[in-house]
């Protein structure tokens, strides 16, 4: 049986959600071992109550739940206020996943999945999360980035257009500030989900999803992207000089 990672938690709490007792209780079992303070929830409104009593770190939240399913529980989570969720999905529901990350799930893990493979995404989402932590891991560093009327402070956590605060979710805000940090190149999205995600491998629409949500947060015309151009057979490309003609 593998052993879960210990330790790195530091009392972060995480809201465990999954009508599946049996799931629940191994994830929380590895969450607790690895640190983290773990609520469980095992439907929607429990969850939302649940997080509205005590408003969570992070929240791993199933896709699949009755009554209310994960994308309106997801949904409404955020209309509280910004919260890291990454969602449990069945294999294969492709579809299911890239709503997930529509609705802004800042990761997913596929079932059935390994217990430690979750805990080791927590502690990469919730890292990337906390405003203290290290940004070097988006490429920003901790300088404050400017580029067409962006502002991104990889410190704070905090990213402005025009003056106004973008909400973004989690990794939402890493592309954003690898973009800001690397104008004019053109990056594959395998070199993206490496560099942004600290993935070697995984699905790249989760990289296409991201960068149309971003587009949608970012650009005047998310259907005409002055901002963040597609490159053709290759990626995409930040390319704040062209945002700025005319």
């Amino acid at each position: 049986m593998e052993q879960p990672p210990t330790g790195g938690g530091a009392g972060a709490r995480v809201l465990v959600v999954d009508d599946d007792p049996t799931v629940a209780e191994i994830v929380t079992g590895y969450l607790d071992r690895a640190g983290y303070v773990v609520d469980r929830a095992g439907d929607g409104p429990d969850a939302l109550a649940r997080a509205a009593a005590h408003r969570p770190d992070l929240v791993v939240l199933d896709l699949m739940l009755p009554g209310m399913d994960g994308l309106e529980v997801c949904r409404r989570m955020r209309g509280q206020g910004p919260v890291p969720v990454i969602m449990l999905t069945a294999r294969g529901d492709e579809d299911d996943r890239i709503l997930g990350l529509e609705v802004g799930a800042d990761d997913y893990v596929t079932k059935p999945f390994s217990p430690r493979e979750l805990v080791l995404r927590v502690g990469s989402v919730l890292r990337r999360a906390r405003p203290a932590a290290d940004a070097s891991g988006s490429g920003a560093g901790s300088g404050v980035l400017r580029a067409a009327g962006l502002t991104v402070d990889p410190g704070a956590r905090r990213a402005v257009k025009n003056g106004v605060e973008l909400a973004l979710t989690v990794r939402e805000f890493d592309l954003l500030a690898f973009f800001l940090a690397h104008p004019g190149r053109a990056f594959a999205r395998e070199e993206l989900m490496r560099e942004v995600w600290g993935w070697d491998f995984g699905d790249l629409s989760t990289v296409t999803v991201h960068v149309r949500r971003l587009r949608g947060k970012v650009e005047d015309d998310p259907a005409r992207p002055r901002l963040i151009r597609t490159v053709w057979g290759v990626g995409y490309r930040f390319d704040p000089a062209t945002s700025e003609e005319g």
